[in-house]
């Protein structure tokens, strides 16, 4: 998919600019009204675009998911406005920058009064749910219908609060979301009404849990170490001081599952104690199965006394046969409700949304998690299938602000002039797109936390990124020329015949927060 395919159906004498896809007059009567477009969004959370085949290949296969970029539009350029689960959230809820919304970090709490995209679909009729993950602290508002788990959530037998009441449900997380998802559409919404459904998977999120039918899967197979997995961090302070190394600080046993039976083997007594806790939420049935899976783990980890380097690479191994089975688990449950799409006549007015609330690293820099402006975490999957829309690639730069304004367009609902994203609807009708914008605006606030990432803004165009690392007597600027660097190693501000470029990049991130709001952050 490298370059846009020819649009394989064409609505004769439609218009799609509207909330219903009408014919125009002098139509043939065989033409039928369209029914107004139904809104699916789903997202997962840490799901890094390198694990969907659609994407990359590397590391597995995502045939369901593929089926939403085989019969819709796979963004090539999609980023995030701050790579950390709620304000990330946040952002897409609104079409807002954090900044804007007042949800910097996740120890904030969202302002639930405030307009967001579900609330406007509501006023027009849309009938609204989210379920699964919600990660904002207050109760979500706008939405018919709310079933989401509490905080992170569990991987077993998750806590759900049900519109106001807290209900438990066994079995594995992503198998109950999706089966939660099924019930509401197939029984619980009014029917007469287009609906929006998030649809919000705690998956792949951290500790990596497997559901019990997957354990097994990549047992045999050995993963690439990513080039960068030494990574060195020379010349880029910040990257030195963080605390998200998979050698350093994946924990043995809350990230990698080694709880022992007989506690000889410890890690630090936080992750440790919560390592032991996810345990303990399966039933005997569960026990069972994962006993007999990671017993035969641990019993080889203890036997080999890996140390140095051969550790570091059982980790990434550990890590990544985890974090795919995880997404296997996605995967399936992806193909089940698009296969109840099919079986109930929705796919021909339904507008499809597949994307995560960030990136995240697979080993790149020798890292997991996200928060940095760089491009595993910076970058995330998004894949959008129209219904008469256009199919292929889309390179063009785009941001989760612009979820918002693309949905409501889609749906014929106005978008308010204080969304700061862009509607990506053009572009997935294969037209014409001028957005105000000539750069994509970043930045991360949370510290200090728990991956000692520093706060840091930045501007990425096509091929360049600024970045400036900032806090109480730090400064830090970085530049990267991504065509010649695809890896981020080689920090060039300051360097001789940059300063034509540095300049300009500084004026476009100037020009960005005065837009978005920020003139406090302007640093020359």
């Amino acid at each position: 998919m490298n370059d846009f395919f020819d649009k394989t159906k064409q609505m004769l004498c439609l218009s799609m600019a509207g909330a219903a896809v009408m014919p125009f007059a002098g139509c043939s009567e065989q033409v039928k009204e369209q029914k107004p477009l139904n809104i699916l969004y789903i997202m997962c959370d840490d799901h890094s675009y390198q694990t969907i085949s659609a994407y990359d290949t590397t590391y597995i296969q995502t045939p369901n998911i593929d089926r939403i970029a085989a019969d819709g539009v796979r963004f090539t350029n999609s980023f995030v406005a701050n790579s950390i689960s709620g304000p990330s959230r946040a952002c897409m809820l609104t079409g807002k920058h954090s900044f804007t919304n007042g949800f910097t970090d996740n120890s904030s709490s969202f302002d639930g009064s405030q307009q967001t995209f579900p609330k406007l679909l509501q006023q027009q009729g849309y009938e609204t749910a989210v379920i699964g993950k919600w990660h904002l602290t207050s109760d979500p508002t706008g939405f018919n219908h709310w079933d989401i788990l509490i905080g992170q959530g569990d991987y077993y037998n998750p806590t759900f609060i049900c519109n106001g009441e807290k209900v438990q449900r066994k079995g594995y997380a992503t198998n109950v979301t999706t089966d939660l998802a099924i019930e509401w559409l197939s029984s619980q919404r009014d029917k007469n009404k287009p609906f929006c459904l998030l649809l919000h998977h705690k998956a792949p999120h951290r500790t990596w849990m497997p559901d019990t039918c997957d354990l097994d899967l990549f047992t045999d197979t050995n993963f690439p170490l990513p080039e960068t997995f030494y990574d060195d961090y020379k010349g880029r302070r910040a990257a030195s001081e963080q605390k998200m190394s998979i050698s350093k600080d994946m924990d043995i046993i809350y990230d990698l599952k080694m709880a022992d039976k007989d506690s000889t083997i410890h890690s630090r007594a936080d992750l440790e104690e919560w390592g032991r806790r996810m345990y303990r939420t399966m039933d005997p049935e569960q026990k069972a199965a994962w006993d007999a899976h990671y017993d035969k783990v641990i019993a080889a980890f203890k036997a080999a006394g890996l140390k140095g380097k051969e550790l570091d690479a059982w980790k990434f191994q550990q890590y990544m046969r985890d974090y795919l089975r995880v997404i296997t688990s996605v995967d399936r449950n992806i193909g089940v409700v698009l296969d109840y799409l099919e079986a109930n006549d929705l796919m021909d007015n339904t507008l499809i949304v597949y994307t995560s609330d960030q990136g995240f690293y697979m080993g790149e820099h020798g890292w997991f998690d996200k928060r940095f402006m760089y491009e595993e975490s910076f970058r995330t999957p998004l894949l959008m299938r129209l219904p008469g829309g256009v199919k292929g690639d889309v390179i063009q730069l785009v941001q989760n602000i612009d979820y918002a304004p693309t949905i409501l367009e889609a749906a014929g609902v106005p978008v308010p002039a204080d969304i700061q994203g862009e509607s990506l609807l053009p572009l997935l009708k294969g037209e014409q797109w001028n957005p105000k914008r000539d750069a994509l605006y970043y930045h991360y606030y949370e510290y200090p936390a728990e991956h000692a990432v520093r706060p840091h803004y930045g501007v990425r165009t096509e091929q360049y990124k600024l970045i400036h690392f900032y806090g109480d007597n730090y400064s830090e600027w970085e530049l990267f020329d991504l065509a010649a660097d695809k890896n981020e190693l080689n920090n060039i501000y300051g360097q001789a015949g940059t300063e034509q470029l540095t300049d300009s990049l500084k004026a476009k991130l100037r020009n960005l927060q005065i837009m978005y709001g920020e003139q406090q952050f302007i640093q020359e």
